[in-house]
């Protein structure tokens, strides 16, 4: 990942991750930090707001049923059903972006509200 950005993105990129907790351990913190590599400051278990995860699902369903005899295969697999994803789905996922940002931000807000309200009960 690091060498492609550098090449096509330059400095200024900013690496973003799932916050899964093998990706924000101690040791990978300080690999990012070493490497002076920013990285985005994302909520945790929000993949609805992770356009990979989305990607990852549709390479999923592309791959289903397709069995691998070893790493190797499986791999191969995978990059080749990579290349199928057209461009446009990712085009049509970045630009779904501030429009389920602000999905979640309603989201919340409609949660704060509801709490609030049933904090306001006798006995809470």
């Amino acid at each position: 990942m690091r060498p492609w950005a550098l090449r096509n993105v330059g400095r200024a990129y900013v690496f973003q991750q799932d916050n899964d907790p093998k990706h924000t351990s101690l040791y990978v913190r300080n690999w990012f930090h070493r490497r002076r590599v920013d990285v985005l400051d994302w909520p945790s278990q929000s993949p609805d707001l992770n356009p990979i995860e989305h990607l990852w699902e549709d390479l999923e369903r592309r791959l289903k049923g397709v069995r691998a005899t070893n790493v190797d295969q499986k791999f191969v697999q995978l990059e080749a059903a990579w290349k199928t994803i057209p461009l446009s789905v990712v085009d049509t996922l970045l630009d779904s972006m501030p429009r389920r940002c602000q999905a979640v931000i309603d989201a919340k807000r409609l949660c704060h509200k509801i709490f609030n309200h049933f904090q306001s009960f006798p006995g809470h």
